[in-house]
């Protein structure tokens, strides 16, 4: 018993008692060899011994104890928490409470570490945030204030400075509506409707709307072989839409001249099937790839602000497929191409 690692204050106060008593009766032994009055003194020394520790350890180290119990739960003690107080944790061993605080402290720093990669996160969302408005800001009012300087009286650059002007008001347009949208799928204010279609039939509608984009580009545009086959799936089918043309524009913005856009179907079970976007375009070097669906993140600033876009496209397919209770992942590599592919719940056949 005394070996054990995880005493009880019970048990050290018994040990400690007993060491003292045993002392003490050795001390009388070679004072006055008296059995009676050795074993009296052992007993009485025992038990004065026992109760004392006991009494310091209860009422003065484990009262340290419960103020640490207090400070790691931060709450007013409940009639509950009072019982715990007074009767389980003078139970517990030194190790069990130090286990207890240790456990406490781990979670601690895993909240702290998370606050910590949130500011950071919080801190590049602003500044990438600042560094979008203020491009078109600045472009509209450097083509403003060249009006207002004369320009406006030459007909050789003034409607130019107008057009130019205008493609940067949209390009802030289009940043502050998936601002908004955005904001809306991460608080949960975008409802999702869910009702069954082919989803071979949207991709083909989408393929449709794009492909002027796509024939300045001579991109090609197709369904896998084996896949052509109607699947239905149980999903917010303007959604979806939206999903399927961020990925299938950006495979024309980010693909190369005379290349392809294969979109794939697969049955992953009963319930759940994966579509794939995939193609042969410039692709994204590895270390690009868990940071793909973040807010604002470019792999290439300067030519992804060239092509186009608000930064924010990834972001809101990521949410809008996660809002159906389904993922999304990324598989690419440089110059051989890029597929995202996402699952979908299954409908009726």
């Amino acid at each position: 018993m005394f070996k054990a690692k995880n005493l009880s204050p019970q048990k050290l106060a018994g040990f400690t008692a007993l060491v003292l008593s045993t002392i003490t009766a050795i001390g009388f032994l070679l004072i006055e060899y008296n059995w009676k009055v050795i074993l009296s003194a052992f007993v009485l020394s025992f038990l004065v011994s026992y109760y004392l520790y006991l009494y310091t350890l209860q009422n003065f180290i484990y009262r340290k104890i419960k103020l640490i119990y207090k400070f790691i739960y931060q709450t007013k003690a409940t009639k509950r928490e009072e019982f715990f107080n007074k009767k389980i944790l003078p139970s517990k061993t030194i190790e069990q409470v130090s286990e207890d605080v240790e456990k406490w402290a781990a979670q601690k720093k895993e909240e702290l570490d998370s606050l910590r990669k949130n500011e950071a996160f919080r801190k590049e969302f602003l500044m990438n945030l600042s560094h979008e408005l203020k491009t078109p800001i600045f472009a509209v009012q450097g083509y403003i204030h060249t009006l207002l300087d004369g320009a406006i009286d030459d007909p050789n650059v003034n409607k130019m400075f107008l057009k130019n002007a205008t493609k940067n008001i949209d390009r802030l347009c289009r940043l502050l509506d998936d601002l908004d949208e955005i904001s809306k799928l991460e608080v949960g204010e975008m409802t999702v409707t869910a009702e069954d279609f082919v989803i071979q039939d949207l991709i083909k509608d989408v393929f449709d709307t794009l492909s002027l984009k796509a024939n300045q580009k001579n991109i090609k545009f197709s369904v896998k072989k084996g896949c052509e086959a109607p699947v239905h799936v149980m999903a917010d089918k303007e959604k979806i839409r939206q999903v399927l043309i961020n990925l299938i524009d950006n495979s024309i913005k980010y693909g190369k001249q005379d290349g392809h856009t294969t979109a794939s179907i697969y049955n992953l079970d009963d319930k759940t099937l994966l579509v794939e976007i995939s193609d042969d375009g410039q692709g994204m070097a590895e270390e690009h790839l868990p940071r793909v669906f973040e807010r604002f993140y470019r792999t290439d600033r300067a030519r992804s602000r060239d092509i186009g876009g608000t930064g924010l496209g990834l972001a809101i397919v990521k949410h809008i497929i996660e809002a159906h209770g389904q993922s999304i992942n990324v598989r690419s590599k440089l110059e051989i191409g890029s597929t995202f592919g996402f699952t979908l719940p299954t409908g009726k056949e």
